[in-house]
């Protein structure tokens, strides 16, 4: 007898047996879709029939699975060349749509690296995170801007190079604080040759390169030598930098001779949960790593969340010729993974497990760092979600709060003025659920009417949602930052919007007496004013969801108002791009001094031609 519990089941078994009948035995990537046309599962088959056929037999299926299918309402089908080039598209699915079914990586930011430029007689170290250039080098991938920083500062005591821009360089008149403390050789005032910045520079690129032991060969030698002569001062400044180099070295806790180019993945489960944690190697040199929760079901082994992690991984970071795994997975989908990673990136790649030895040691290590994060994670979770409970005893709300959201408004003087959400869950802070806002209507430093505005923004669009889109973003608790102003302003904005008190719980935050911390007032119309003894666990939760609200929008504020200070007049003149604007203003030194040029002064700069000089001189002088 078929229960109306298992209708949604047939019916999707139903709809997935129609589609087998046109289905290939070909390569491809197939899609899996719910009655709103919701991606549910994106997956790969070496042969697409056979692979969708296995989803028609329910015996053979987890819940989780059943569950999937049951929603399923119709599919959609992509062929491929090859089940290589299938499991990158499935990766690059995946990592667009973000299906509900999916191992999902769900931190995927860009790594930074060391640059060495090369537009300059005296080449510099630089920070760089985005799109690479040719001609330029690079070393990395860092596992953040700290571990760069690190690395950036230890390279200036050992090899003295420039950290200024080009323009102080240009305009320097004598040597500055950094060639008084040792960190540079003052190349901006000819205290060095160009032959002997080049060498310092060479040295830098073979320590980044793997080959300190040449540089500390060659530095010892030049050290002797210039003692030899009597040269004490400069044999001084050899051995000032080799010990800077032996501290970097020291810094490198992990050293395993022959290691060369590899990532080191090492993966752990605990409490239905799991960490990947990633070491980056590059010519041996540990440049750091990171830990990765990546969203799955709690039924998942890392036997599948390895191999699906690491090919999202790969969607837009380097790819190096070695990757060694903390577990082993199936041998054909190593394989397959092998293939896909080394055909993205034009040359051989392999996956290993590492089995005894100093890289067995090093995984055991690389493990340990993982199991130690998520145990940290879990914990972290847990307090946060006691903190939960205790916020809806506190603020007498219905229940639990599952989704917090905290407002928060940042300006200079009226300008620049921006709005600021950030949001919390049990699992911490939620970034997907971060919002900014350019408040444009508000009058200068009218702190009601801003949150006014960032209020009817946030939740204009609400009614117009389905009750599912709505539940899934709807905030069970508003915090504001702000006292009974900002409370009152608030409500009038819902009202305003047909949202009332009964359906959203709002709570203001106010500095309280002498504004001192841990002496918070805290603003309902569901109860008087009150404040929590500076000691409670729950007021220390509720100031760190304050204080990551002000970094977001201060942070946030001062983006936007530096990024206005180098707003140039030039940029209002169309046809005058980045290139003819460095020339101008390199030319004649300011902005102002290219308004009052001339049409023949301004033909002397390269670059401008008479039709480009006559249309700057004509939006100056209209």
């Amino acid at each position: 007898m078929t229960t109306d519990k298992d209708m949604p089941l047939a019916q999707g078994l139903s709809i997935i047996k129609k589609f087998t009948t046109t289905l290939p035995n070909r390569p491809g990537v197939y899609r899996m879709l719910n009655e709103k046309s919701e991606v549910l599962y994106v997956g790969k088959a070496k042969a697409l029939k056979k692979r969708v056929l296995n989803y028609t037999q329910p015996q053979r299926q987890s819940g989780r699975i059943l569950r999937m299918i049951a929603q399923t309402r119709s599919m959609e089908f992509i062929e491929t060349a090859s089940e290589a080039e299938a499991l990158l598209l499935e990766a690059n699915l995946i990592k667009q749509l973000k299906p509900k079914y999916n191992i999902l990586l769900r931190d995927d930011k860009s790594f930074p690296y060391i640059m060495i430029t090369n537009d300059h007689d005296y080449p510099m170290l630089e920070k760089h995170r985005g799109a690479q250039k040719k001609g330029i080098e690079y070393f990395g991938p860092f596992a953040n801007a700290g571990a760069v920083n690190r690395t950036i500062a230890f390279l200036q005591k050992a090899f003295l190079l420039r950290n200024c821009s080009d323009n102080v360089f240009a305009n320097r008149s004598r040597p500055c604080l950094q060639y008084h403390i040792k960190r540079c050789t003052a190349p901006c005032v000819h205290k060095v040759s160009k032959a002997e910045y080049q060498q310092q520079v060479d040295h830098a690129r073979a320590f980044l390169s793997g080959k300190s032991d040449l540089v500390l060969k060659d530095m010892s030698a030049k050290m002797q030598q210039a003692s030899e002569d009597l040269d004490f001062e400069h044999a001084a400044e050899y051995r000032d930098r080799i010990k800077a180099l032996n501290a970097i070295q020291a810094h490198q806790d992990i050293n395993i001779a022959g290691l060369g180019d590899v990532d080191i993945f090492a993966g752990v489960m605990l409490e239905g949960q799991s960490c990947i944690q990633v070491f980056f190697f590059r010519a041996g040199q540990n440049f750091g790593n990171k830990s990765y929760f990546p969203r799955h079901n709690k039924d998942e082994s890392l036997e599948d969340i390895l191999p699906a992690f690491i090919a999202q991984f790969y969607l837009r970071h380097p790819i190096p010729p070695q990757i060694m795994l903390s577990h082993d997975v199936n041998s054909d989908e190593s394989q397959l993974l092998e293939d896909a990673l080394s055909a993205k990136s034009e040359r051989k790649t392999a996956i290993t497990v590492p089995q005894r030895g100093d890289k067995k040691k090093l995984m055991q290590f690389v493990e340990n760092n993982a199991r130690e994060s998520l145990k940290r994670k879990i914990l972290m979770s847990e307090n946060d979600r006691r903190h939960l409970e205790n916020l809806g005893k506190i603020f007498k709300l219905d229940s639990t709060p599952e989704r917090i959201e905290v407002f928060d408004n940042s300006h200079t003087a009226g300008t620049n003025m921006i709005g600021a959400i950030i949001c919390a869950t049990a699992d911490g802070f939620e970034k997907s659920g971060y919002r900014k806002y350019n408040i444009k209507r508000s009058a200068a430093s009218d702190d009601f009417a801003m949150m006014r505005e960032v209020i009817s923004r946030r939740f204009k669009n609400f009614h117009q949602l389905d009750e599912d889109d709505q539940n899934a973003n709807w905030p069970d608790l508003l915090l504001i930052d702000g006292g009974q102003g900002q409370l009152t302003a608030v409500h009038q904005a819902l009202d305003e919007l047909g949202i009332f008190e009964d359906d959203l719980n709002v709570v203001a935050i106010s500095k309280g007496p002498d504004r001192n911390a841990g002496r918070e007032e805290f603003h309902s119309r569901h109860f008087k004013t009150f404040t929590l003894p500076h000691n409670d666990p729950t007021m220390h939760y509720l100031q760190r969801l304050r204080d990551e609200s002000h970094r977001f929008a201060i942070g946030t504020h001062r983006a936007k108002r530096g990024k206005a200070m180098h707003k140039s007049m030039l940029d209002e003149i169309s046809g005058i791009g980045a290139k003819r604007k460095k020339a101008l203003l390199t030319f004649f030194g300011s902005a102002d001094a290219v308004s009052s040029a001339n049409i023949t002064e301004l033909q002397k700069v390269e670059g401008i031609s008479l039709q480009i000089a006559e249309k700057i001189y004509n939006h100056f002088h209209e």
